[in-house]
C-alpha cells in the first residue's frame, strides 16, 4: 500500500472519489440537502464524456439504498426507457428515487427532450407509488435541479 506522498495526483482524485462513495453509499446517509445531492452528482458524473443518464434509489426515509449509471449515450444525447428504470426501482424496493444526467457541453440548461422524459419517469413512477424527488443535470457548475426551478 503506498502513502499518500507517493500518489499521483489522479490516484489522490480515484481515492478520495472511493472515499465519497462509500460514505455516501454505505453509511445511511439521509440526502436531505440539495447541497449533498449536488455534490454528489457533481462527483459521480462532472467528468462523463458522453451523456449518462443515472438513479439514486432511496428508501422511506431518503437514505441511498443504490446509486446507479443506468444509460449511456453519446455527446448529446442517451435513450432512458422508463420501464428499465421501474424495474431496477422495484428490484431495490425503493420509495423514492433521483434521476440525473449530465451534459457534456457543461451548459445546464433543461432541453424539451429532458423535460419530456422527466414527465414520463414521474408518471411511470407514479403508478408504482415511487416518488421522484428531483431530476438534475451535472454540467460545469451546479447542478440544475428541475425541483428548485419549478418543473418537478
Amino acid at each position: 500500500m503506498k502513502l499518500l506522498s507517493e500518489l499521483s495526483e489522479q490516484e489522490l482524485i480515484e481515492e478520495a472519489k472511493n472515499i465519497l462513495y462509500k460514505r455516501m453509499l454505505n453509511e445511511g446517509k439521509e440526502l436531505d440537502s440539495p447541497k449533498a445531492v449536488r455534490d454528489y452528482l457533481h462527483l459521480a458524473l462532472g467528468e462523463e464524456e458522453r451523456e449518462v443518464f443515472a438513479v439514486i434509489f432511496l428508501n422511506n426515509r431518503h437514505q441511498v439504498i443504490e446509486f446507479e449509471k443506468m444509460f449511456f449515450g453519446t455527446i448529446d444525447s442517451s435513450a432512458v426507457y422508463p420501464r428499465e428504470i421501474a424495474k431496477a426501482a422495484l428490484k431495490h424496493n425503493s420509495a423514492a428515487l433521483i434521476i440525473a444526467h449530465n451534459h457534456p457541453s457543461g451548459d445546464m440548461t433543461p432541453s424539451n427532450a429532458d423535460k419530456q422524459i422527466t414527465t414520463r419517469i414521474v408518471d411511470a413512477m407514479g403508478l408504482l407509488d415511487i416518488r421522484v424527488l428531483d431530476h438534475f443535470i451535472v454540467g460545469n457548475d451546479s447542478p440544475y435541479s428541475f425541483a428548485e426551478h419549478g418543473l418537478l
